[in-house]
């Protein structure tokens, strides 16, 4: 069977590589001249299955307006006329009560754990290497409220039977080292010895070559403008290279996904959350981190990539603005040099943005649409890089029509509603 892949990110590339596995004769387009240029470019570099949790949840919107008044501010909204974002924030806001956190938790758990195990067979198949480490996550927490609360998430984990260790600020010295020369300025940690490290642009275009090698063809260079539809399904996708056709299609376009499927009556509630990240040449090997420590005050991520240090974070409201903003590099910079003081150069940083496609329960949207030959890939927020393995793997099975070996129909555009359509204020939006 034929299958037409739109977009070469993580995400897309392993839905290639799978497919390619299950024997299907698979092509990637994409509008960048080669694999992960975009949002998988220079992500914040940790694979977070067992962190993996919705943004949405009991008292986040109190939380927000904090944050906005902070002056490293973890999360920045830029007021603009923006229907869609004030249908997506609603959306956001009715998910953040208990029982919504559980079930989006739940299943987000789900998928990552299943990841995991994908790419750990992955990488004994194929020996891929990408500056990756298996050394955990240390979740540090500054204050005493963020760690008697830890218990909202270790419930979760403990359901799916995700190891993870509660940590005084010894056992966070224990599993980071350099994290002795600041251990006033945090009160413990969580710990998920399960997680991972790596760099997703390296894995993805080491992917690709490898997708080559199975025969899949990368049309890169090439501008995506529709998709047409014929006797209920789709029959092409119009390019600037002329019309592609196949039998099956996948959507894999991260935050530009809602923009192709409107047109067909499809309104993804994905929205661009634009995230930065600072790379910086380690300088001193014992004062570096060794694997990620998440600043959960900032929600920043400092991650151990070989000889550099990645750092990522900041949630920015500002639709596809890709405007580098100082104010946003200063807080990595802050949180970095707050607590790895001496490990990397911040002077010869390394500044970067990218726009992730986040859903309002946190989520993926994976699997079938109202047409039948039609699938999407998309939607995985901050947790593409973690997630990617095993959406890739799902939506695979999907397409070649066998059933997932992991639970998958609450994955796709139908759990918003039965049509696929996500309501009357998205047809206005």
């Amino acid at each position: 069977m034929k299958v037409l892949i739109l977009g070469s990110g993580v995400v897309g590339t392993t839905s290639a590589y799978y497919l390619a596995k299950a024997g299907h004769e698979v092509t990637v387009v994409d509008r960048q001249p080669a694999a992960a240029m975009e949002t998988s470019f220079a992500n914040a570099g940790q694979l977070s299955y067992g962190y993996s949790s919705p943004w949405a949840g009991p008292g986040i919107p109190l939380k927000a307006l904090k944050w906005l008044m902070m002056r490293y501010r973890p999360f920045v909204i830029w007021p603009r006329p923006d229907a869609r974002l004030g249908w997506w924030l609603a959306q956001m806001l009715a998910n953040c009560n208990e029982d919504a956190y559980r079930l989006n938790k739940g299943r987000m758990v789900r998928i990552a754990e299943y990841a995991r195990e994908q790419l750990i067979a992955l990488r004994a198949e194929t020996g891929i290497a990408y500056d990756d480490r298996q050394r955990g996550t240390v979740q540090l927490f500054r204050t005493q409220a963020q760690l008697d609360h830890v218990g909202d998430d270790t419930a979760v984990l403990g359901q799916y039977e995700v190891p993870f260790e509660v940590l005084d600020v010894a056992g966070c010295v224990a599993r980071e080292p350099a994290l002795a020369a600041v251990s006033g300025k945090f009160v413990g940690g969580l710990y998920l010895p399960e997680d991972e490290t790596g760099d997703v642009h390296q894995f993805t275009q080491r992917l690709a070559k490898l997708c080559e090698g199975l025969g899949v063809t990368f049309r890169y260079g090439t501008t995506i403008r529709r998709l047409t539809v014929e006797g209920g399904q789709v029959s092409g996708v119009e390019t600037d290279a002329g019309l592609l056709t196949a039998d099956r299609y996948v959507v894999a376009l991260g935050s530009y996904s809602p923009a192709l499927l409107r047109p067909l009556g499809m309104n993804l509630p994905v929205y661009p959350v634009k995230g930065y990240s600072i790379t910086v040449p380690v300088t001193d090997e014992a004062a570096a981190p060794v694997s990620t420590v998440m600043d959960e005050t900032y929600k920043v991520a400092i991650t151990r990539l070989g000889d550099r240090i990645r750092v990522g974070g900041t949630a920015e409201l500002a639709g596809f603005s890709s405007t580098l903003r100082a104010p946003r590099q200063r807080t990595l910079e802050f949180s970095v040099g707050d607590l790895f003081p001496r490990g990397g150069d911040l002077t010869k940083a390394k500044f970067w943005t990218g726009l992730r496609p986040m859903t309002p329960d946190g989520t993926p949207i994976v699997g079938a649409t109202p047409l039948p030959n039609l699938f999407t890939n998309t939607g995985h927020g901050t947790l593409g890089w973690t997630m990617a393995c095993g959406s890739g793997r799902v939506l695979a099975d999907l397409v070649s029509g066998r059933a997932p070996e992991i639970p998958s129909g609450d994955f796709a555009l139908s759990r918003y509603s039965r049509d696929g359509v996500v309501g009357r204020q998205a047809q206005a939006a």
